[in-house]
């Protein structure tokens, strides 16, 4: 079997790589105050056709989240593919997903505990947004029980040490 060639839906997954720090905000529900919180993420190819990022925050109860994100793209499927578990979760988020018409947006779909009912799944989606080169966006929603996307956080993502765009 040979190494395959990178396509350029890795090249664009490519752009993730480097040294992040972000800033977020989560909309925990109703009556609670959105909740603030900043930290770093550092991402890796593996060999042009993955990306590995570790991210790490404080939370805001205390002690620190860490969170590992892999995505690729799978050519078989013709779908962007990956996983997404946090220190602070036991849940395993797989993605599958697909860039807009743009080429700016990826979004990821996924399954999890829901937030209205913990013993039931509900639908997700994380969508990366790219503005420039050293800034992205990654906002999250659900899919409420009433049909309604509902978007929860969102976090700004700056690249530590610029590229020239």
């Amino acid at each position: 079997m040979h190494a395959p060639q990178p396509l350029p839906e890795h090249q664009w997954l490519q752009k993730l790589v480097g040294e992040w720090r972000f800033e977020s905000e989560c909309n925990p529900g109703s009556d609670q105050p959105p909740i603030k919180s900043s930290g770093s993420e550092s991402v890796r190819s593996l060999g042009g056709l993955w990306t590995i990022g570790e991210g790490q925050s404080e939370m805001p109860s205390g002690g620190n989240c860490i969170t590992l994100m892999t995505l690729g793209y799978d050519p078989l499927s013709k779908r962007f593919v990956g996983t997404f578990v946090a220190s602070v979760m036991t849940h395993l988020w797989p993605y599958e997903g697909s860039l807009d018409e743009t080429g700016q947006l990826l979004t990821l779909n996924s399954e999890g505990p829901s937030f209205a009912d913990e013993t039931k799944y509900a639908k997700y989606q994380d969508m990366i947004r790219f503005i420039d080169d050293n800034h992205r966006i990654l906002s999250s929603q659900y899919c409420g029980e009433d049909g309604q996307w509902h978007l929860f956080m969102t976090a700004h993502y700056y690249r530590v040490q610029p590229t020239n765009s």
